[in-house]
């Protein structure tokens, strides 16, 4: 492995959906430290044998993905401006890529936003993403409250045009 470049120390690589660092390569094994500080030890031929992600094969930068689910109604244009200003005051942010994007519409009137944003290494944009989640989670919640998650629910009275609670519901 260490031959043909397919592996080095220091690598980040996700084996069977666990992420880590190579931390150890020898003839006859590799050692593979977790993120939460656990070690994985497997042979060499498992990485022969089977495919594995190396996310620094040719350079430590990586992307780092957030997803958002909000109502229909967020202004997208703002959160997107938003995201920009926010990465702008993140050090973490190694300012080259970043995007917000309407990924897909729900049937349940939910629409999922993806944010894209470039760190310099792995474990930069595991902190990135849990900054952006929580910058754009607190400004819908403080901007556009009407935007968060709901549950939608159309009933007779509300095709109708009759707005609830206003359906009498008797002396209860």
């Amino acid at each position: 492995l260490a031959f043909s470049d397919a592996l080095r120390l220091d690598d980040v690589v996700v084996v069977e959906g666990e992420g880590g660092r190579i931390e150890e390569l020898t003839l006859t094994y590799v050692v593979l430290r977790l993120w939460d500080e656990r070690r994985l030890v497997l042979p060499v031929s498992y990485f022969t044998q089977n495919p594995f992600e190396n996310w620094t094969r040719h350079g430590s930068r990586v992307i780092a993905v957030v997803y958002l689910r909000v109502d229909w109604t967020v202004p997208v244009e703002k959160l997107r401006e938003e995201l920009y200003k926010y990465l702008q005051t993140n050090p973490l942010w190694d300012q080259k890529d970043w995007t917000l994007q309407v990924t897909d519409v729900q049937p349940n009137g939910l629409v999922e936003l993806r944010g894209l944003m470039s760190a310099a290494d792995s474990a930069s944009a595991w902190d990135l993403k849990c900054d952006v989640r929580e910058h754009l989670i607190r400004y819908v919640r403080e901007n556009y409250p009407d935007a968060l998650p709901r549950f939608r629910v159309e009933s007779p009275e509300t095709r109708a045009g009759v707005p609830w609670p206003a359906v009498d519901s008797g002396d209860a």
